[in-house]
């Protein structure tokens, strides 16, 4: 039947042809749905990014606002232990991002590691209202059930133990769940760049502003049990989280740069520098040039550059140490002041910790203020302006305010004393009334407002794309310890004056010495920082395209071809000229 065979080879030419044209259609409408699809996921990605933010900073200031108080009543410590454990905390939370996010990148997956640190991050939060935060009793079926029936010392223990697993979880959480780099900065000049840090950290105030007012009160008052409303933010978070990964919306940053990379390059440096000053002498522009692989050392021309663009920024980081260890003294300091101060508004006390609302309110103010000033920074004739200013501003408002903290200190010991019942506890304390404080919480919100946006839009820009992670690491690094400062002179101050300048009784020692003490100190490093700032004003492309490492790649390139050029000469004469081989 040739008639029949020949039919059926026509059908399958046409099945065929049919199949070909769909083909070449499919591809065109999944790129459609993609496209359609591409910035619903980034809008959701966005969203998700940032409750996270929030929740991790609801349960981080939820467990900060009332420690002070949690350790002095229930365990019994001293102000100066109490103050330690608080700065030491926060320190360690701002240093456990930067070794997640090592872990992350060289040992651990990072879907695997944000699941253990989701994990530690609810164990943590889970055992600090449960064990440590008075929650004395409950009943169950009209039995009364005693819920503490730990010895103080167990309690000690799952209470450091709580405060290190949360630490862990919360560097899991801004390391890997909401690093910096996820919110796409990479496209941003430098005034989207200010505006994008005033705005973020004015929402991040805001939400420690009602974290403040709502878990300080939980936490102090007679509505106990919603305190485990900080666990159940931590289970929120560990959902949206389990979205993310689900839905791949994890960032996963690029890894051509690396913090080991970094203090590799630092090492080598070193190491190369000492060994060719003792034996051979200097013969390099830069320290940091012995890294080389041109000078003996084992990193790349493009490595040792973005190391020297980075170390650059280590004076700004420097001078950052102290001044953090101002902005400790409010969950320290100023807290034990407030605590010894007159709560009683109008038949009602107000919680402790509510009182860092009054430096919060400072930076809420601020921001749409700067927003204006920024726009006549960054305009059209002074686009390439630095906001240095705004760092020195600030540091000179946060000596101001640890200065007028000692003032208030003196002023507050000359009321007489009454009696105080916190957290079931009766306590001796000035009659002053606590907002007598307000101006040294003021002027520390101010300075907030001014620097820590400011230092972060110069830890971005000044350095080149491939390491501004590495570089906003070392600032939370040197922020870290600026806390570790913190607690280091609060311990000092004890036990070099026997307890005199961080006294247990406020009345009976002379605090305002420590706070003059640390005003002077900061009144020094704000003049140290001001006689640098002149290094990172100018913010111009010509000045950065140099300052910032930004090395073309036919720069190098052509400095590649020239060592080559070079290393051949001896063996065959060039028939190309340098400018033609590029």
């Amino acid at each position: 039947m040739p008639g029949a065979d020949s039919g059926e080879v026509q059908e399958k030419q046409l099945w065929d042809a049919a199949a070909d044209k769909e083909q070449r259609l499919t591809p065109s409408r999944c790129n459609h749905a993609r496209n359609v699809s591409q910035p619903e996921k980034k809008l959701q990605e966005a969203i998700c990014v940032l409750l996270v933010e929030l929740c991790e900073r609801f349960t981080f200031f939820g467990i900060v606002c009332n420690m002070i108080l949690f350790c002095t009543v229930r365990l019994g410590y001293r102000n100066y232990q109490a103050a330690i454990v608080n700065m030491c905390f926060v320190g360690t939370s701002m240093l456990t991002p930067v070794l997640v996010g090592w872990l992350a990148e060289c040992l651990v997956g990072r879907t695997k590691l944000v699941c253990i640190c989701m994990f530690l991050h609810f164990l943590g939060t889970a055992l600090l209202p449960v064990v440590a935060f008075p929650f004395e009793d409950i009943y169950i079926d009209r039995r009364h059930i005693l819920l503490h029936t730990l010895t103080k010392k167990e309690q000690k223990i799952v209470f450091y133990f709580a405060l290190l697993t949360a630490s862990l979880g919360i560097g899991g959480i801004r390391a890997i769940v909401c690093p910096l780099s996820a919110y796409n900065l990479e496209d941003c000049g430098p005034k989207e760049l200010l505006s994008f840090f005033n705005w973020f950290y004015w929402l991040i105030n805001l939400n420690s502003a009602v974290v403040f007012v709502s878990i300080s009160y939980i936490q102090q008052s007679v509505a106990r049990n919603l305190g485990f409303l900080i666990p159940f933010v931590s289970i929120l978070m560990a959902m949206i989280t389990i979205h993310m990964v689900r839905g791949e919306m994890i960032y996963k940053p690029k890894t051509d740069s690396s913090l080991l990379t970094t203090f590799g390059v630092i090492a080598s440096a070193l190491k190369t520098c000492c060994v060719r000053y003792r034996y051979f002498g200097g013969g390099v522009t830069n320290w940091l040039d012995h890294a080389k692989e041109n000078y003996g050392g084992h990193y790349s021309e493009i490595q040792v550059e973005s190391t020297k663009s980075l170390a650059r920024l280590f004076p700004l980081f420097a001078f950052q140490i102290l001044y953090r260890t101002c902005i400790m003294q409010i969950p320290s300091g100023y807290y034990l002041q407030t605590m010894n101060s007159n709560l009683n508004f109008s038949g009602f006390v107000l919680p402790i910790a509510a009182m860092n609302v009054i430096s919060i309110v400072p930076l809420l103010i601020l921001v749409p203020i700067l927003e204006c000033i920024n726009s006549c920074l960054f305009s059209s004739k002074g686009s390439g302006r630095s906001p240095t200013i705004y760092i020195v501003v600030g540091q000179l408002s946060a000596a101001l305010s640890v200065m007028v903290a000692g003032f208030s200190e003196i002023h507050r010991k000359h009321f007489p004393q009454v009696e105080q019942t916190l957290s079931e506890e009766i306590l001796l304390v000035s009659s002053m009334p606590c907002f007598h404080l307000t101006p040294q919480y003021v002027l520390l919100g101010v300075a907030e407002a001014l620097v820590t946006p400011s230092c972060s839009l110069l830890s971005f820009w000044l350095v080149p794309e491939r390491i501004r992670g590495i570089s906003m690491h070392f600032l939370t690094l040197f922020n870290g310890a600026g806390c570790f400062m913190g607690a280091f002179f609060v311990q000092t101050a004890h036990t070099g004056t026997q307890g005199n300048w961080f006294p247990h009784l406020l009345h009976e020692g002379k605090l305002e010495r420590f706070f003059f003490f640390l005003a002077s100190l900061m009144m020094v490093n704000t003049l140290g920082f001001w006689t640098i700032a002149h290094r990172y004003n100018n913010l111009n492309q010509e000045y950065t395209s140099e300052f910032r490492g930004a090395l073309p790649e036919e720069r190098l390139l052509k400095h590649d071809k020239d060592i080559k050029h070079y290393d051949s000469v001896l063996d065959c004469s060039p028939i190309l000229s340098p400018v033609e081989t590029t």
